[in-house]
């Protein structure tokens, strides 16, 4: 019998509750990412303030007890009576969705943002609110909790300057964590400066007495400087331009270094828009078409040459574009791509002409570019060489795939998953203990290249990369595709010591570098095998981290015996599948881009030509390691 479904089975959601009810839909996720998302959309509302004209100073700080507190010297929320709510105007954009200075009108001519949900959605997810505006000679204040007012707006104080605070305790009923991660924020704090040319933001951490002071003259200009540092770069200084017109205004940086890397950041009114979108477009359409004109024209190129390609011109390119415009068109949930079809115009005209301009009055850093550039155009060509032999290798294998491979049984990728693991002894264990049906297995020889330091030809020529990629099947280069890729779950298994985990960079890098789209579609995984197995007669378990080890030598007595796991294949089958491989027990970590910036620094410290930068890192480091394997 079918069930009833009548006008009473119908639910309508009041104020803020479909934000609660479905916070994903809002801010993302109830993970860490969406806790932090928290504090953007705060700090948002300031950042528009700045760009404005009406704000200089931001102040963030994170409270001992768990609070985040952003104060602004802007104009301050507006108090007075809403027209259609009849609450103060600072109520009703704290208490409902899609209210606002953004949405029409004269509040803003250029904003951002999260969703357009505004600071609202905070206050829904929040256990607690407190907001204080200053303006008008008086303090404002009111408190809400998940959402709610707890009492009228009313008049505190006097003051004789302006702006707003506020103040809000994530709801543990909403979010898995909690906790804030002051480096994550540094982060996205010391963007938001460099995009912002005069704003001062400071950001303190009361849990640690850190604090951080963040202020750009240069703007996005000291941005490409600061991410070059440490590279060597092909001009003294980055180019930068700027033009305002009637569709948008256009900030753009760019400086070439000697890497084989691109490192390209842009940005919406200061969204990050990590998928691209018409600014980035026009920007590269304008990059290749100047420099193949300026090429041509001074005799860089032969008449037989072909001309340079899009991906010629982007080795070792560091950017970063910034487009402002007035009513911004995003694609996708998170703002991730701007569809506004008339900035590429604006972006294209307005870089091509300048970038131009420079080129021709600085012809030593043109002739610089344009040499790192046919340079790249020829290792492209021995790289669609050497990846048309690796793919139509593994197309001509069929069925048979590497001969280190022991494939799964199951033909469904989202079934399958498989092992790279280092060696024949755990590789020997790790397909003994496997379930077959689901679980393959890869053995790799060694370390394998440092894809940092090599372009994809040599990459290529390396017999262990070769194994791997065949292995994925979903191809590398311009002719990756995701749909391809023959396990969902790619895990790396590697030992618990230095060699493993200097295997497990070199995999990391390589992934990271030339199959992100691996990492950004959530495939890739790390494998957490256990340092220790604790026995004490009958009685056995295994530790994952030193005061696990601590915990299960407290509970099973004084006559305990610890070994010590320094490699996969100590483990016979048995062990290696109940602790590392057994989905029941096993811990995997997925693997995480994240702070794209943040990221691209480490791998070049870590494992790029420089020894300086690598040398500081570790000095600075190296008091956080404990139980150090030589």
């Amino acid at each position: 019998m079918a069930a009833k479904y009548t006008a009473d089975e119908i639910q309508v959601l009041e104020g803020l509750e479909p934000v609660r009810k479905r916070p994903g839909m809002y801010i993302g996720s109830t993970d860490i990412t969406g806790l932090h998302h928290l504090i953007w959309e705060v700090v948002d509302n300031s950042i528009d303030e700045a760009m404005g004209g009406y704000c200089t100073e931001i102040n963030i700080v994170i409270n001992e007890d768990g609070s985040v507190t952003v104060l602004d010297n802007g104009r301050g929320i507006p108090t007075e009576i809403h027209k259609q709510t009849k609450r103060p105007a600072v109520e009703t954009v704290l208490t409902t969705l899609h209210a606002g200075g953004k949405f029409g009108g004269d509040g803003y001519k250029v904003s951002g943002g999260l969703h357009g949900v505004g600071v609202s959605c905070v206050n829904a997810l929040s256990e607690r609110m407190k907001v204080r505006v200053f303006r008008e000679g008086k303090i404002h204040e009111q408190e809400y909790e998940r959402g709610k007012p707890s009492y009228d707006l009313k008049v505190t104080g006097k003051t004789d300057k302006t702006g707003t605070e506020v103040t809000f305790w994530p709801d543990p009923q909403i979010f898995e964590i909690t906790e804030f991660d002051y480096e994550r924020i540094i982060n996205r704090v010391r963007q938001q400066a460099y995009l912002t040319k005069g704003i001062f933001i400071s950001l303190e951490d009361k849990r640690s007495g850190r604090i951080n002071k963040y202020y750009f003259e240069g703007g996005i200009k000291a941005y490409v400087k600061r991410l070059n540092k440490d590279k060597i770069t092909v001009s003294p200084l980055p180019f930068y331009c700027e033009k305002n017109t009637d569709d948008g205004y256009v900030e753009i940086s760019l400086q070439y270094n000697e890497s084989f890397q691109e490192v390209l950041y842009s940005f919406a009114n200061n969204i990050n828009t990590a998928e691209g979108g018409s600014h980035l477009v026009g920007f590269r359409t304008a990059l290749t078409r100047t420099l193949n004109s300026y090429a041509r024209k001074h005799s860089l190129l032969k008449e037989k040459d072909e001309n340079l390609t899009g991906d010629d011109v982007r080795e070792g390119l560091t950017a970063v574009i910034s487009v402002k415009v007035k009513d911004p068109q995003f694609e996708g949930q998170t703002k991730g791509k701007l569809g506004n079809a008339e900035v590429k115009t604006v972006v294209e005209t307005a870089f091509g002409e300048k970038f131009g301009e420079y080129l021709e009055e600085n012809p030593a850093v043109g002739r610089g570019i344009i040499g790192k550039c046919t340079l790249a155009a020829r290792a492209r060509l021995a790289a669609r060489a050497a990846r048309d032999t690796v793919i139509r290798k593994g197309a001509l294998e069929g069925m048979s795939l590497p001969g280190k491979l022991a494939d799964c049984s199951s033909r469904k990728p989202e079934d399958s998953e498989i092992f790279i693991v280092e060696g024949d002894s755990a590789g020997g264990s790790a397909k003994q203990g496997r379930d077959r049906r689901t679980q393959a297995i890869l053995p790799l020889k060694g370390k394998i290249l440092n894809v940092e330091r090599a372009r994809l030809d040599r990459m290529l020529s390396s017999e262990e990369i070769k194994i791997l990629i065949i292995a994925m099947g979903a191809g590398i280069g311009e002719q990756f595709d995701i749909k391809k890729l023959r396990y969902h779950k790619i895990v790396i298994m590697t030992d618990a010591d230095v060699d493993g985990a200097h295997i497990r960079t070199l995999l990391l890098t390589l992934f990271y570098r030339y199959l992100p789209e691996i990492i950004r579609n959530g495939n890739l995984f790390i494998a957490q095998p256990p340092l220790y197995k604790i026995s004490a007669g009958k009685k056995s378990g295994y530790a994952y981290t030193d005061s696990q080890k601590e915990s299960l030598l407290q509970e099973f007595g004084d006559k305990s015996s610890i070994q010590r796991y320094k490699g996969l294949g100590e483990m016979n089958p048995e062990q290696l599948w109940e602790t590392t491989m057994d989905p029941a027990n096993r811990l995997l970590l997925r693997v995480d881009i994240g702070d794209a910036e943040l990221a691209d620094k480490v791998f070049e410290t870590l494992m790029g030509e420089e020894v300086l930068p690598r040398k500081k890192f570790i000095q600075t480091h190296a008091k956080k390691v404990q139980d150090l394997d030589i």
